[in-house]
């Protein structure tokens, strides 16, 4: 066929929703997918899988959710409270209350009922007991808002997505990427220009939706819009996410949106490579830092690492680390914490040492021994008594530094210490397109662009600075079923 009803722009979580949701309201559907079928799914093949949604506890949550669960299961598991608005204030507070109010909203309103659609279609989930809770007293006590993921994780994710998108009908072009959008004289999408294995060709379509990711994986926009020194930074996931559905929307008017200079980025393993790994996936990060502390190549501390739960700290300071001397970062521990440090630091492609003295680490990190001493022993100075709890808020601080630590802070003081050496991975970016409540591009004169939608990373708007744990996958499945929905209404 070269005449489709939607035309899909991306293959990942947010593309696959949109193409779903499209088909099961009786469009025709063709999505397009610019990498390879060896590449497929974009950022969301690279994730854990998690999701942040409304739930009031375990029990709510197993109703129509974690349906998988047995009544064994649910009775090991502690899940907090996760409702509208915890969810609400968590992302105002991460952002610095400039999400658009709007948008918070019908990520947070829409986040239950999407993932009940997605369980409907066939998309398992489980809750992240490896990265997300503590065994406390015999039961999983869970933290941090993100606690439920999909099964596989992101690849998981997405094999299950494409699988049931192709069930339902939808047809799946690889190797072809969108260049160019085609209007008519009333600015109405008429169809789009595609680059593939033969050349290029047109393809007649009444709606669009643009779900391809943002521009994290091209090193001129990084620079661009992040600031110098960007285009070194590492890519966590695709390397095919290169600003294409940005760049197509901007050239016919739309309006860009949110924050442009602002990015997901994280603490990344030193010895990953460009772009992201389809075997290790997201183990090259290294999330386990509110449980040590991390320096620079001078030896000195230049973040709170116990500032508040990982889960809303880690994209912050994976930015920090940018600003740090040739963009590294190492995390130092001890054997009291050692055994709490998540699964991704026991990889075989981790960057690790170990020392039994601080003086002999220093010297495998090429870091001032001296520097390195005069920093751990102050801060091991400057620790106070109290209760350690990893899996809350726990108080736990340390006085009279330049920089303390708010929670979980211990002396680094029981051999042998282990270091892990990190740099900066980028995730996706925070600017893009702006949509309205239908999931409609706008133009600069905050009009529609008839039959454009949009869904994913590209769409700004919702993430300032900072970002929590898990709403990207979820916005993405919320606003891709609400382009669909839309999508399909307007070509009926």
């Amino acid at each position: 066929m070269s005449n489709y009803d939607v035309v899909v722009v991306g293959a990942g979580n947010a593309a696959l929703c949109a193409a779903m949701a499209a088909r099961e309201n009786g469009a025709s559907v063709l999505i397009l997918e610019k990498a390879s079928e060896d590449e497929k799914g974009g950022n969301s093949y690279f994730t854990a899988g998690g999701f942040r949604f409304c739930h009031s506890g375990i029990e709510d949550a197993a109703s129509d959710v974690l349906t998988d669960l047995s009544d064994a299961e649910r009775d090991q598991i502690v899940l907090p409270v996760h409702d509208r608005d915890v969810f609400y204030d968590t992302l105002m507070k991460v952002t610095h209350h400039q999400a658009d109010e709007d948008m918070a909203h019908q990520l947070i309103d829409g986040s239950r009922t999407t993932m009940v659609w997605l369980r409907e279609h066939g998309i398992r989930f489980i809750p992240m007991f490896g990265r997300q809770s503590f065994l406390v007293d015999g039961k999983h006590h869970f933290y941090g808002g993100v606690n439920i993921e999909a099964v596989g994780g992101g690849a998981g994710l997405v094999e299950a997505e494409l699988a049931r998108a192709a069930k339902l009908g939808c047809d799946i072009r690889y190797g072809t990427g969108a260049t160019r959008l085609i209007q008519d004289q009333q600015r109405r999408i008429t169809g789009l220009e595609v680059r593939g294995p033969d050349g290029y060709e047109e393809i007649e379509t009444k709606a669009v939706v643009l779900a391809c990711g943002g521009f994290e994986s091209n090193p001129e926009m990084r620079v661009r819009y992040l600031g110098p020194g960007w285009d070194l930074c590492r890519v966590r996931g695709t390397r095919h996410n290169t600003g294409d559905g940005i760049r197509m929307a901007i050239d016919i008017g739309a309006r860009p949106y949110g924050n442009w200079s602002g990015c997901h980025s994280v603490g990344w393993d030193i010895s990953a490579p460009p772009y992201g790994d389809r075997v290790v996936l997201d183990n090259f990060q290294k999330h386990s830092y509110p449980w040590g502390i991390m320096v620079n190549l001078k030896g000195e501390r230049f973040v709170d690492e116990g500032e508040d739960l990982r889960n809303l700290t880690y994209v912050r300071f994976g930015r920090e680390i940018m600003s740090q001397p040739f963009r590294t970062a190492i995390q130092i521990f001890d054997q009291k914490t050692i055994p709490l440090l998540r699964d991704e630091y026991r990889i075989r492609e981790v960057t690790k040492y170990t020392a039994d003295s601080i003086e002999a680490l220093s010297a495998q990190l090429e870091v001032s021994p001296s520097a390195l001493k005069a920093t751990i022993d102050e801060f091991n100075a400057a620790c106070q008594p109290g209760d350690y709890n990893p899996a809350v808020l726990d108080g736990v601080t340390t006085e009279g530094l330049a920089i303390n630590k708010t929670n979980w802070a211990l002396p680094i003081n029981e051999p042998p210490f282990e270091a892990y050496v990190t740099t900066t991975g980028i995730t996706f970016t925070f600017g893009g397109l702006r949509i309205n409540k239908d999931g409609e591009v706008q133009d600069l004169s905050d009009r529609s662009i008839p039959g454009l939608y949009a869904a994913g990373e590209l769409v700004g708007g919702l993430f300032f600075e900072n970002y929590p744990g898990g709403s990207g996958l979820m916005a993405g499945s919320v606003f891709g079923k609400l382009a669909g929905d839309s999508a399909a209404a307007y070509v009926s």
